[in-house]
C-alpha cells in the first residue's frame, strides 16, 4: 500500500470515507471564502502599479496632494445648422439656474465659447470624493435632461469624466451580467452532451465553482502579500472554471471507461486515480509554472494575477484528488442518472469484443493521414500554422483609449462633439515637475513658455484664452500642467507629441531650474510606457516558463523528446493565436461579424497574458494525450498503435475539455470593450487550434515520425517501467478502443 502513488492513496481513502472528505472539503471552501472576507482586500495603489515614466509622473503627481475635484460639462450644439448665440445662452443660463440647485454641485462656471463659435460649454465642479462622483452623477444628468427638454431646439447634452464612468459601468456590468448568466449553462449544456446524463454533467461544474469560491477567499488573504487589482477576481473565475472542469473532466471520464469495461467502483476510482489523477497533478503544475512566470514581470497587475490563477489551479488540483473520487465512489452507478435518451446512446460506452468499449469511427479516420504519411502530414499542418502565426511578427502594442470605447451610449456620442469643438478637452499629456519650493515661480515661468511653444507646434492644441492651467502643490513642491494634443491617444501623431515633449521642449524648459525632476505621463504615455515594459518583459517569462515546464515534463515522462516536442507544439499553438489576433484586431478582419473599430494595434498586456495561460491550458491537454500514448506503450503496443490508441482514447474528453473552453471564452468575446474582445478571440481560437490541429495532426504526425525515439532520455532520467526505446517484440495487446464519446 504504502509503495502506491499518492493520488491513488488519497482517492482510496476518499473512496473509503466519502462523507468525511465530502464534509472535510466543505470545511476547507467555507473556512478559505468567509476568512478571506474577514481579512478584507488589499487593492494596489497608484505607487504600485507605476510602470516607467508615465509612472513616475503619477507618483509625482500623487506626492502632491492635490485637491482634484470631479468635473462635468453641459455641451450645447445645433442640431442642424449654426449655432444660435442667444437661444445657446439662454439654454446655458436655465441649466446652470438647474444645476445650481442640485445637491452636490459645488460650483458652475460661465458659460465658454468655442474657438469657432459652434458650441457653447458650462463647466461644472462636483463636490464630495471624486472617486465617487460617478455614482452621485445621476441628479445632474437629470437637470440637463430638463433644460433640453426645455430647449428642444438645441442639443443640450452633459459629458464628462464621472458621466462616462457612469455609462461605461452600466454598460459593462450588462456585459458580465450576461456574461456570467450565460457561461453556467453553455458549460453545463456540452458536458450534458459529452456525458449524456445529468448528474455526470454536474460534478465538474460543482467541483469548478467550489475551487473558485475557495481561491477567491485565499486571494483574499494574499491580497496583504501581493496588493490585488480589480481584475483578478474575473481571472479567477476565468482559470478556475476552466481547469475546474477540465480536471473533473478527465477523471470522470476515465472512471466511467473504467467501469465500462466491468471494475468495480473501488477499483475504478483507483485506475482514475493513477492515470487521470496523475495527468491531473502534472498539468497543474504546468499550470502553475506557466502562471508564476508573471511574476517576473514586474508589474503588479500581473503579480496579482498570477497568485490568484496559482491558487485556484492548485484548489482545483486538491478537489480533483481528494472531494471528486468521494463523490464518485458515493454516487456509484448513480452518476449516470438521469440520462438523456439520445445523448446517452451517443456518449455512453459500449462493448465490443472481449467485453472491451467498442472503436469509434470518427477519430481513426482522421489520424489516418498522420499515421500513414507523417512527414507529409506534418510538413502541411506545420507550414499552415507558421503561415497563420506569421501576421504576428509585426504586432503593435497600445492600450485602448476613449476613441475605443463603445459610442452606443449618449455620453460617449457627447464626449466626440466636444473634443470636436474644443481639442484642449481631448487627449493630453502630463507634464509633472518636482522641484524645491524656492524654486516654484522659476517652474511656473518655465512651464507658462512650454506652454505657449508647444502650442505653435501642429502636434499640440492651441492654448486657451484664459492661458495655460498649471497648478502647484500647497508646499509648492509639485507642479502640473496639462499639455493637449488634437489627436486620438493612439493616433501615431499624439505618441509623435509625447516623444518631442519628452525628449525636447520640456528638458529645454526646465534646463536652468536646479535640483528638478520631471516626468511627463498621460494615457499616451501610459501606453507607449507600458507596451515598451512588455517587450522587455515578455522574453524574460517566456524563457522561465519554457525552461521549468521542460524540465518538469522531462521529469515526468522520463524522456527529454517528449518533453521538447511539448514545448514546440505549445510555441506553435501560441504564435498561431497571436497571428490570428493581428489578423482579426490590427488587420480589421471580422469587425462587422464582431462589433468593433479596428483600434490598429493589440492590447498591451494581451500578449503576455495569453502567452502563459495558453501555455499552461495546452499543456493540460499535452499531459493527458501523451499520458495515454505512455500507458499504451507500456502495456506492449507499438509506438504506430500507441499513437492511435492515446488519441483516440483521449479524443472524446479533451474535445469535450475544449468545447466548453472554446463557449466560455467565446462569450467573452460578445462584450463590447475592444480589450474583452481580443481576449475572449484569442482564448477561444488557440483553444480550439490547439485541441483539433496540435492534437490530432501535428502531435500524432511528430510522434509517428520519431518511432521509438520518443522516449529517448539520459541514463540518470530512466526509471523503472519507462518505455522502451525499441518496442517490444511480442504481439500487442488486444486494443482498448476509445469511449465513445470520441464519436
Amino acid at each position: 500500500m504504502g509503495g502506491r502513488p499518492v493520488t491513488v492513496r488519497l482517492a482510496r481513502w476518499s473512496a473509503e470515507h466519502p462523507w468525511r472528505a465530502i464534509a472535510l472539503w466543505v470545511v476547507f471552501v467555507a473556512v478559505c471564502f468567509v476568512g478571506g472576507n474577514a481579512a478584507g482586500l488589499n487593492e494596489a495603489t497608484a505607487a504600485d502599479q507605476a510602470i516607467g515614466e508615465s509612472g513616475r509622473a503619477d507618483v509625482i503627481v500623487t506626492e502632491g496632494r492635490f485637491t482634484d475635484p470631479a468635473v462635468e460639462n453641459v455641451l450645447i450644439t445645433p442640431r442642424t445648422g449654426t449655432l444660435d448665440r442667444a437661444a445657446a445662452q439662454a439654454a446655458a443660463t436655465d441649466a446652470t439656474e438647474r444645476l445650481r440647485q442640485v445637491a452636490g454641485v459645488a460650483s458652475v462656471g460661465e458659460p465658454v465659447p468655442s474657438r469657432d463659435g459652434a458650441a457653447l460649454l458650462v463647466p461644472i465642479t462636483m463636490a464630495g470624493d471624486p472617486e465617487t462622483a460617478a455614482d452621485r452623477v445621476q441628479p445632474l444628468r437629470d437637470a440637463t435632461a430638463a433644460a433640453q427638454a426645455a430647449h428642444p431646439q438645441l442639443r443640450v447634452e452633459q459629458v464628462g469624466g464621472p458621466s462616462i464612468n457612469q455609462a461605461l459601468d452600466d454598460t459593462l456590468g450588462r456585459d458580465f451580467k450576461r456574461a456570467e448568466l450565460l457561461s453556467l449553462p453553455v458549460t453545463l449544456a456540452i458536458l450534458i452532451v459529452a456525458f449524456g446524463a445529468l448528474i455526470a454533467a454536474g460534478v465538474p461544474v460543482l467541483l469548478a465553482l467550489s475551487s473558485v469560491a475557495a481561491a477567491m477567499g485565499l486571494s483574499t488573504l494574499a491580497s496583504h502579500l501581493v496588493p490585488a487589482t480589480d481584475t483578478t477576481a474575473s481571472v479567477i473565475l476565468l482559470i478556475g472554471m476552466a481547469v475546474g472542469v477540465d480536471y473533473s473532466l478527465f477523471y470522470v471520464r476515465r472512471e466511467r471507461e473504467e467501469r465500462a469495461k466491468g471494475r468495480s467502483g473501488l477499483d475504478a476510482v483507483e485506475i482514475a486515480a493513477e492515470t487521470s489523477g496523475h495527468a491531473v497533478v502534472v498539468s497543474g503544475f504546468a499550470v502553475i509554472i506557466s502562471m508564476a512566470g508573471l511574476l517576473l514581470a514586474d508589474d503588479v497587475v500581473f503579480s496579482s494575477l498570477a497568485v490568484g490563477s496559482i491558487l485556484v489551479v492548485a484548489v482545483a488540483v486538491t478537489g480533483s484528488l481528494t472531494v471528486l473520487p468521494a463523490l464518485l465512489a458515493k454516487l456509484g452507478r448513480w452518476v449516470d442518472r438521469p440520462r438523456v435518451p439520445l445523448l446517452w446512446r451517443l456518449t455512453a460506452p459500449r462493448t465490443g469484443r472481449h467485453g472491451q468499449p467498442a472503436r469509434p469511427r470518427f477519430w481513426p479516420a482522421v489520424l489516418r493521414p498522420a499515421l500513414r504519411a507523417p512527414r507529409a502530414t506534418l510538413i502541411v499542418s506545420v507550414g499552415l500554422l507558421l503561415a497563420l502565426a506569421a501576421p504576428a511578427l509585426g504586432m503593435k502594442l497600445k492600450f485602448p483609449g476613449m476613441e475605443d470605447l463603445p459610442r452606443t451610449t449618449p455620453a460617449m456620442q457627447a464626449y466626440d462633439r466636444l473634443t470636436a469643438a474644443f481639442p484642449g478637452t481631448g487627449t493630453s499629456h502630463t507634464v509633472a515637475v518636482r522641484a524645491p519650493a524656492d524654486q516654484a515661480d522659476q517652474v511656473r515661468a518655465a512651464l507658462t513658455g512650454l506652454a505657449r511653444n508647444a502650442a505653435a507646434d501642429p502636434l499640440f492644441a492651441p492654448v486657451e484664452a484664459d492661458g495655460p492651467k498649471i497648478e502647484v502643490s500647497a508646499d509648492r513642491r509639485v507642479s502640473v500642467l496639462e499639455v493637449a494634443t488634437p489627436y486620438a491617444s493612439r493616433d501615431d501623431r499624439a505618441v509623435r507629441s509625447l516623444h518631442e515633449l519628452r525628449t525636447d521642449l520640456l528638458p529645454a524648459a526646465l534646463r536652468g531650474v536646479p535640483g528638478v525632476e520631471y516626468a511627463v505621463g498621460g494615457g499616451v504615455a501610459a501606453s507607449e510606457d507600458y507596451a515598451r515594459h512588455i517587450r522587455e518583459k515578455l522574453p524574460l517569462v517566456m524563457a522561465f516558463v519554457l525552461a521549468l515546464t521542460f524540465l518538469v515534463m522531462t521529469w515526468t515522462f522520463r524522456s527529454v523528446v517528449v518533453a521538447l516536442t511539448s514545448i514546440l507544439l505549445n510555441l506553435l499553438s501560441a504564435g498561431a493565436a497571436y497571428g490570428l489576433l493581428v489578423l482579426v484586431f490590427q488587420g480589421g478582419w471580422a469587425q462587422d461579424l464582431l462589433g468593433f473599430t479596428s483600434m490598429g494595434a493589440i492590447v498591451s498586456w494581451l500578449p503576455l497574458f495569453l502567452f502563459v495561460v495558453l501555455f499552461g491550458l495546452s499543456m493540460d491537454y499535452h499531459v493527458f494525450v501523451v499520458s495515454r500514448i505512455r500507458e499504451a506503450v507500456r502495456a506492449g503496443r507499438s509506438n504506430a498503435d500507441a499513437v492511435a490508441y492515446g488519441i483516440t482514447s483521449s479524443a472524446g474528453v479533451v474535445t469535450s475539455a475544449a468545447i466548453v473552453m472554446v463557449g466560455v471564452f467565446a462569450i467573452f468575446a460578445s462584450l463590447s470593450t475592444i480589450d474583452m474582445k481580443q481576449l475572449g478571440i484569442g482564448l477561444a481560437a488557440a483553444i480550439l487550434l490547439d485541441a483539433t490541429i496540435i492534437r490530432a495532426v501535428v502531435l500524432p504526425s511528430v510522434m509517428t515520425l520519431l518511432g521509438g525515439a520518443n522516449w529517448w532520455a539520459p541514463r540518470f532520467l530512466r526509471g523503472r517501467g519507462r518505455p522502451a526505446a525499441t518496442p517490444p517484440t511480442t504481439p500487442p495487446a488486444e486494443p482498448t478502443p476509445e469511449l465513445v464519446g470520441a464519436h
